[in-house]
């Protein structure tokens, strides 16, 4: 049987990202991100803000992005995958808790406090797995003005359409 395991989650850093370093020198970083839901109270019809934190975990590259533009306050939205851990706390006790792996992640909002250079954010300040570097597209001419009255095409065949298409 098939299974998704897929976290969205928009909303603002309620600290500053903690960036810790592996032994191979890999970087992980750390936040809290708070999320809001509204509702009204079925007795006293009074509008409700319920506020959810979401500890969330970058690893590679993606945790060195985190570390250098975001900061508390700032807007993220973040794609990844959600993670459970065991561990024992200081008196003993085993616990649970479960985590964001982060796989993705959006800054939303304005570039406010990053400095000149937007650091390669041209693409929209999207980050994921690294990527190879693109040429830069070719500006073409703009096409020719249509003449005043454009030859009819004959309706299309879709008879001789390709079956391979995936969708």
């Amino acid at each position: 049987m098939a299974s998704v395991n897929k976290v969205i989650i928009v909303g603002n850093l309620g600290r500053d990202p903690e960036i810790r370093y592996m032994p191979s020198g890999d970087a992980i970083a750390n936040i809290a991100v708070a999320t809001s839901y509204k509702s009204k109270d079925k007795n006293t019809g009074e509008q409700k803000e319920l506020t959810e934190w979401h500890r969330i975990s970058f690893f590679g590259r993606l945790a060195e992005i985190v570390g250098q533009y975001l900061k508390k306050g700032s807007s993220v939205y973040v794609e990844g995958r959600l993670q459970t851990r065991k561990y024992t706390d200081k008196d003993g006790v085993e616990k649970y808790a479960t985590d964001i792996i982060a796989e993705n992640m959006q800054m939303l909002g304005g570039r406010q406090g990053m400095g000149g250079d937007a650091g390669g954010m041209d693409d929209g300040g999207g980050y994921d797995a690294p990527q190879q570097s693109r040429p830069a597209p070719q500006r073409q001419a703009p096409p020719p003005a249509p003449a005043a009255r454009p030859a009819q095409r004959p309706a299309p065949n879709f008879s001789d359409m390709d079956d391979d298409i995936p969708f």
